[in-house]
């Protein structure tokens, strides 16, 4: 799916002769955003960025929207609106029984991630997702840690291997730190090593990142 970036703050004035949306369009366009045609929820989706909550109501349509254009259309919003709300809501995603929905969601939360658009309000929510009882969304969470050139990201790592319970969770986490680990991972790899003796996975990628590092 190509997402299409472009940060838009919704407390910024347009450039001059496009104006932000009155609240009566603002009002039409919610309405659109439900409307029985494809086109016009779409249309609506691209639409109404610069309008008041535009991040919830994108994200309640995104939740039931089955056509795939409008999905594309309201995800790009979402990426480009500079709004807590909408990442928070992207992140809600993750907990869907719908797995299309919710690999949308991590590629849009890797982009917001990679782009650094959300540099004060991914963090939250990605320490709020590593530590859901579901292990499969800290697994994305750790998935998503992989786009973000965050200062914290080695220490968030290094909680899962220590705290977590769940061998995948290490096991996606010790991936990733054979790529950003460094001497500090080192102790909290060793007892992750002893904590999964018998993961022959576990052993393995430990290993390998414990080499990584020491000949970096």
């Amino acid at each position: 799916m190509a997402l299409v970036k472009g940060k838009v703050n919704q407390n910024t004035t347009p450039p001059a002769g496009k104006g932000k949306p009155g609240e009566a369009n603002c009002g039409e366009l919610a309405a659109l955003l439900e409307s029985a045609g494809a086109s016009d929820r779409r249309h609506a989706a691209r639409e109404m960025l610069h309008c008041p909550n535009a991040a919830n109501a994108l994200v309640s349509r995104l939740k039931r929207e089955g056509e795939i254009a409008v999905r594309e259309a309201i995800l790009t919003s979402l990426i480009r609106l500079d709004d807590p709300s909408a990442t928070a809501g992207l992140a809600d995603c993750l907990r869907s029984e719908d797995a299309a929905l919710r690999n949308e969601a991590i590629e849009a939360l890797r982009e917001l991630a990679a782009s650094g658009d959300q540099a004060n309000a991914l963090p939250p929510v990605l320490l709020s997702l590593l530590a859901d009882p579901d292990p499969d969304v800290r697994i994305f969470a750790v998935n998503i840690i992989e786009s973000a050139r965050h200062p914290d990201a080695e220490r968030w790592l290094i909680e899962v291997i220590e705290r977590d319970a769940h061998v995948n969770v290490c096991a996606t986490a010790v991936d990733l730190l054979c790529e950003v680990g460094t001497e500090a991972a080192i102790d909290s790899l060793l007892r992750l090593k002893a904590r999964f003796v018998h993961d022959a996975y576990i052993q393995f990628a430990s290993d390998l990142a414990l080499k990584r590092i020491r000949e970096s």
